[in-house]
């Protein structure tokens, strides 16, 4: 078996191979664009012995927002096998190189979308990005209220404010994408719907919806609100539509404290999974952190495991200065995991600490980490609390 990168004339191996696994066909007027749009360099897979496409994955190079920086993200996508060449470890070598290549092109954290949680969990992903849908009836939307400011209906997206806004908003989780204009453009414009930003009295746009209606349900695809003015203001003009429709679906951060808002919260809430992390390069990753803020200097011992990454095994020595800039210093004489002053967890849990908003605590209560409670609470102490939150999907 070899695992390569895919060649410009393997386009239609590639695109066969997807829509096979995926179940779609791409029509023949959307095949050109398709192939303009191929980037081998992107795409990897596995042949055998003959040169023929047995499995592929794609890998996106990207960036998202961790504790309000920028980081360097890898996003797995297009993970697909012919059916003969199924467990014949096609995936698992195509993932471990793919961590390989992450780590060496400086991608400290990973991410996807699985087909199931369970089988991505073996290869040290974890779930750290769900939401919540609200489905409202129109008596049910949120009462219409006057606010300073205006709201505008943009005839022609204008890319440049609408990212301002959403970089604004996006910046405030962990998870969500940081937007090029070409993402804007063949990601997010694609869909169908029309936008609504609100400005303040002061004329300074401070937030949007991005929305469509069609069969009397009115969707939400984006909602961004900057602050409580802004949030009131789109609601209303959401609210607005109620005589036009008879469902409005809207998806939302999961800590979103709208039904404790409303006159009736007895509206239809669910909470979806919806994509999984995975912490690429540990000491890159802990370097480039930004670790809450403390008194002094302070340091807990980790003993690391991590199956598919080996570079990630080891003891270390988790410092922190006072500014809340962090180090993971590997011992070399390593530690014994019985010790009370150390704290072990695999890269699962790690990832489900920095970039889930699981706190070691509870990862401590129900048996996915082992120290001592009063080591433990030092590291929870040096991780600040972020909602996670995605609005894109790849």
């Amino acid at each position: 078996m070899e695992i390569r990168q895919l060649r410009v004339d393997e386009f239609e191996s590639r695109v066969a191979l997807s829509q096979f696994a995926f179940q779609y066909q791409v029509a023949p007027e959307q095949m050109e664009a398709r192939r303009l749009a191929f980037r081998p360099e992107h795409d990897w897979g596995a042949f055998d012995e003959q040169g023929a496409l047995m499995s592929a994955l794609l890998l996106n190079p990207l960036e998202i927002w961790v504790q309000g920086k920028q980081f360097q993200m890898g996003g797995v996508a297009g993970v697909a096998t012919w059916p003969e060449a199924r467990r014949q470890g096609c995936v698992s070598k195509l993932l471990v190189h793919a961590l390989e290549t992450m780590r060496n092109n400086g991608q400290t954290v990973s991410m996807l979308h699985p087909f199931a949680f369970s089988f991505y969990r073996k290869y040290g992903y974890e779930m750290t990005l769900e939401y919540k849908q609200y489905k409202f009836e129109p008596h049910q939307l949120p009462s219409r209220t006057e606010t300073p400011g205006q709201i505008k209906r943009m005839t022609e997206p204008n890319i440049e404010l609408l990212n301002s806004i959403y970089t604004a908003y996006a910046s405030r989780f962990n998870g969500p994408l940081v937007r090029t204009p070409e993402w804007w453009k063949d990601r997010v414009l694609t869909k169908t719907g029309r936008f609504a930003v609100y400005y303040s009295a002061d004329n300074v746009p401070e937030g949007y919806v991005f929305y469509h209606v069609a069969d009397k349900k009115l969707v939400i695809n984006e909602w961004v609100s900057t602050n409580e003015v802004s949030r009131v203001a789109l609601w209303t003009y959401i609210s607005n539509h109620d005589s036009m429709v008879t469902e409005v679906i809207i998806s939302v951060p999961i800590d979103d404290p709208l039904p404790f808002l409303l006159s009736d919260p007895r509206i239809k809430q669910e909470i979806v999974p919806y994509f999984m992390s995975r912490i690429v390069d540990a000491q890159g990753f802990v370097a480039q952190y930004p670790w809450a803020e403390g008194l002094q200097e302070e340091e807990v011992l980790l003993s690391l495991t991590d199956a598919h990454a080996p570079w990630n095994n080891g003891s270390y020595r988790l410092v922190w200065t006072a500014e809340g800039a962090g180090q993971l210093e590997a011992l070399e004489d390593g530690v014994s995991t019985a010790e009370k002053d150390v704290i072990s967890c695999d890269i699962q849990s790690l990832t489900a600490m920095l970039l889930g908003n699981r706190r070691p605590s509870f990862l401590l209560e129900v048996g996915r980490i082992s120290g001592s409670v009063e080591n433990v609470a030092r590291l929870e102490r040096h991780i600040p609390t972020k909602t996670t939150f995605l609005m894109d999907f790849f």
